[in-house]
């Protein structure tokens, strides 16, 4: 599909039941959330995964990378997929957006699944150590092992779930996404924190964390203000996980997914 131009990719597994719209994270892809995904339709829940814009199979250079761009995309996507008020499930920047989804359409979304995700802070070199992040990657990737063992940081679940999202060229696996585009994308999280938005959620929420010291990005004082201003807030965190905690214990994921829509 398309929105204002911009090619969107999403795949319906299909599903009777609930529906659940699933985003990745920033540099992440649809496929990320494949054991996540069949789980929750073999449970009887209507999936669909999206490939945000200019990552995976959507548009890859889009002029218009801002946090409202993204949640447009998540509006139309339920719109054009006839979605009935679905779980908005994201990962990092994917949960992010479904937030802010949540936040300005609060009619939208019956819940979200926030897995190690915030409204953060401002943080004036996010987008310098980010962009140093990607120069640093010895890309074509000569084999997808190579692959997983450089992107995984000794957790192979980790690195099989970026290596998937990989393109296959002649001389090696390549990125499906622009480091520059990727940058811009976090245009609006360097300048500022969310904290309004946050606070105007209106459905509930299951926020799952990794930990710190394995990569975790949410500390204890930005869980204990979400808690504050969202009372009902579900707070688990997952031991041995960091900030890939959907890739390193899918299982875990989908049983406390399971048991907070019940």
């Amino acid at each position: 599909m398309a929105r204002d131009g911009v090619k969107l990719s999403c795949r319906d597994w299909g599903g009777p039941g609930v529906d659940v719209l699933l985003l990745h994270g920033l540099a992440g892809h649809s496929g990320e959330w494949d054991a996540t995904a069949r789980a929750l339709r073999d449970a009887g829940h209507r999936v669909v995964t999206l490939d945000q814009r200019g990552h995976g199979n959507s548009e890859r250079r889009p002029a218009d990378v801002s946090r409202a761009a993204y949640v447009a995309d998540v509006v139309a996507v339920v719109t054009e997929l006839g979605l009935r008020q679905p779980v908005l499930m994201g990962q990092s920047l994917g949960g992010h957006t479904a937030l802010l989804t949540a936040a300005a359409h609060p009619g939208l979304p019956r819940a979200l699944v926030l897995v190690e995700a915030g409204p953060g802070g401002a943080e004036p070199g996010l987008q310098a150590g980010i962009a140093a992040w990607f120069a640093d990657w010895p890309v074509p990737f000569p084999t997808r092992e190579a692959a997983v063992a450089y992107l995984g940081g000794g957790k192979r679940a980790v690195g099989e779930g970026w290596a998937s999202g990989l393109e296959e060229r002649g001389d090696g696996l390549w990125p499906r996404f622009d480091a520059d585009v990727m940058v811009r994308s976090l245009d609006d999280n360097a300048a500022r924190a969310f904290w309004d938005e946050w606070a105007a959620i209106t459905c509930p929420v299951l926020s799952v964390l990794g930990q710190g010291e394995q990569g975790g990005i949410i500390g204890a004082e930005e869980y204990a203000e979400m808690a504050r201003l969202l009372p009902g807030l579900r707070g688990v965190s997952v031991p041995g996980t960091g900030h890939d905690t959907h890739l390193e214990r899918p299982e875990v994921l989908h049983s406390l997914v399971m048991g907070f829509l019940e």
